[in-house]
């Protein structure tokens, strides 16, 4: 299985891993939240930059969006932002490596809402991928736990570990929201650039209105250092969209299911970013539960 979804989620998934990394690096100068807006406030300009090209200088059409697509926007912009939130709060809790691959759950968790919500079909094949990727994923958690019994009940219903789970279920929903976003615009087979970057452009502009609003409730103060963090913050939003045109595109052209478990590659450059930027060294559980996700990777594009 090597189609057009395969490099376009494999090219997302290593831009996320970027943002992320600066986003853990802006946490020491901005709050949860103030870390949290970056990816949308200074993401908003590029998503709607990007839209505009598409229509004026590559020719494609406006899509009619509806009532259903509104929706599915708000659904998976809502959940995307508690997401990214939890994520963002979850690198105070445990190294860069380990808070990622909490949220690395997302993908059993998207292959289930997608067949829930979507009736998105999964082969056997697949689905064997998916519950490697998963044993992958759960090995690196607990990597910093002792290997018995009443440690490893512990850490599995620890705060940390609800908290990852939580943020995996909202990346998950916002995933499947976004798909049936594009989905309700009804266009062919030819407009799918056009269908994802609409969805992505009305999206960010949506989170980057509730984000405001919450920090200027909440926060105000945090208006004025996102904007002394200018540079960084964005770098943040460059990566944070350019990876995000690469999760629509992928998942406007194919089920959610298969692109997040592909998307467990972005582990493997995490564990990258975590040796060389952070100097994090994993441990022999977390390398195995690497290798694991790399297999499942191979089973899926197999499959």
């Amino acid at each position: 299985m090597f189609e057009l979804w395969v490099p376009i989620t494999i090219a997302a998934a290593f831009l996320q891993n970027a943002r992320s990394a600066i986003q853990k690096h802006l946490k020491g100068w901005l709050s949860t939240t103030g870390a949290t807006f970056v990816r949308f406030g200074y993401g908003a300009p590029v998503a709607i930059t990007y839209l505009l090209i598409l229509h004026f200088a590559v020719g494609l059409p406006w899509p009619e969006p509806n009532g259903m697509f509104v929706l599915y926007v708000i659904i998976g912009g809502v959940t995307q932002i508690l997401a990214t939130f939890l994520l963002v709060y979850l690198f105070g809790l445990r190294n860069f490596a380990v808070g990622t691959a909490y949220s690395k759950t997302e993908a059993i968790q998207a292959a289930a809402f997608g067949f829930i919500i979507l009736a998105d079909p999964l082969s056997a094949g697949a689905g064997v991928a998916i519950l490697i990727g998963f044993a992958g994923v759960l090995l690196i958690s607990v990597a910093h736990t002792a290997l018995t019994p009443s440690a490893l009940m512990a850490a599995t219903f620890s705060r940390t570990a609800a908290i990852g789970l939580l943020s995996g279920a909202m990346f998950g929903l916002s995933a499947v929201g976004f798909r049936a976003a594009s989905l309700s615009l009804g266009g062919g087979k030819d407009s799918f650039m056009m269908e994802a970057g609409y969805s992505l452009a009305c999206a960010t502009v949506f989170q980057t209105i509730i984000m405001l609003t919450y920090m200027q409730w909440k926060e105000p103060g945090q208006i004025k250092e996102v904007l002394k963090a200018w540079k960084p913050a964005s770098l943040v939003g460059l990566a944070g969209v350019l990876g995000s045109i690469g999760w629509f595109t992928a998942m406007t052209i194919q089920s959610v299911a298969y692109v997040r478990s592909l998307g467990q590659i972005e582990l493997i450059f995490t564990f990258a970013s975590s040796y060389f930027i952070f100097k994090e060294r994993p441990n022999k559980a977390e390398t195995i539960g690497v290798i694991l996700i790399a297999i499942g990777i191979i089973v899926l594009l197999q499959s």
